[in-house]
């Protein structure tokens, strides 16, 4: 039987003083699966797998702790939209990620962590559209500043293929989701004015709010035949716009992914929520989820007075 030292460290010291690490990193892992999957839900198994595998590995292995998360984070999600892929899980046309949701105030300190970079939906539909290497690719280096070289071995390319990965991700979110405006206030100026027309039936009204190449795009989920509607154009938009006056009375502001919103609520029951983005002092893109299925996981306790 070995002797124990005096200065030998029990196990679980160890263990705690890797948990504590751990949840150090917890905030950017979760970040990363989050832009990754588009979905919280899934965002928290990817990160707790990881700690599967690093209470499984030698920290002797692991030089960069931090580094060497990310990687098992992004091979996990990875897999994972390798597996959506193939099971056909997506809908056909658009799907809206699962939101974000905030009180109109503000974000707690957790999620602007988690939304950084101005994450709003419109972006992550774009992402959802992307081949899984180059969403992968385009996460990792465009919005967390990994080199090609460690990007490389999980999309099992050269690093000069998964530059060019990233590079073709990029061209489609910059001409498919535009920077929303910084300007929060005027943000809301802009979707108070879309609402206040919509409420009103004023056509002429919702056409100056509207950017002419204004994008709607409706997630029904698999209870609407795992359909999506997209309608394209300022009038055409406006014309949708005109139906939602009956569920007007029923809206409560939201922050959605950190930009004005609304959440749809009679009888204190989400069933559909509103996420717009702003650019150049107009509306370009309008994200509808009316999936109850996910509409179910949002806390709504959020919105609460």
């Amino acid at each position: 039987m070995t002797k124990k030292t005096d200065d030998a460290q029990p196990e679980h010291a160890d263990k705690d003083f890797l948990a504590a690490r751990f949840d150090e990193k917890r905030p950017h892992l979760r970040a990363v699966a989050y832009r990754m999957l588009g979905s919280l839900t899934e965002a928290e198994d990817a990160v707790q797998e990881a700690w599967f595998r690093l209470d499984r590995t030698s920290t002797r292995e692991v030089e960069n702790l931090g580094g060497w998360l990310t990687t098992v984070v992004a091979r996990v999600c990875l897999d994972q939209l390798r597996v959506r892929r193939a099971r056909r899980e997506e809908p056909f046309g658009v799907r809206v990620p699962e939101p974000i949701l905030s009180p109109p105030e503000g974000l707690d300190p957790e999620q602007e962590v988690l939304l950084a970079d101005s994450v709003g939906l419109a972006l992550l539909v774009v992402l959802e559209q992307l081949a899984p290497a180059e969403r992968l690719s385009f996460v990792l280096h465009d919005m967390f500043g990994v080199p090609f070289d460690e990007i490389a071995p999980i999309v099992e390319r050269t690093p000069a293929a998964a530059r060019q990965l990233a590079s073709r991700a990029r061209r489609r979110v910059q001409g498919q989701a535009p920077a929303p405006d910084r300007d929060l206030n005027r943000q809301r100026e802009v979707v108070g004015a879309f609402l206040a027309a919509s409420r009103n039936g004023n056509f002429e009204e919702l056409l100056t709010v509207l950017d002419p190449q204004v994008v709607l795009r409706v997630d029904l989920g698999e209870a609407g035949g795992g359909a999506s509607r997209l309608v394209r154009g300022a009038e055409a938009v406006a014309r949708q716009a005109l139906t939602f006056q009956r569920l007007s009375p029923y809206a409560r502001p939201a922050l959605v992914n950190g930009a004005p919103g609304v959440v749809t609520m009679p009888e204190g029951k989400p069933v559909a929520l509103m996420g717009f983005t702003v650019s150049g002092g107009r509306i370009v893109a309008i994200d509808i989820l009316a999936d109850p299925e996910r509409l179910e996981r949002l806390d709504v306790t959020v919105l609460e007075d």
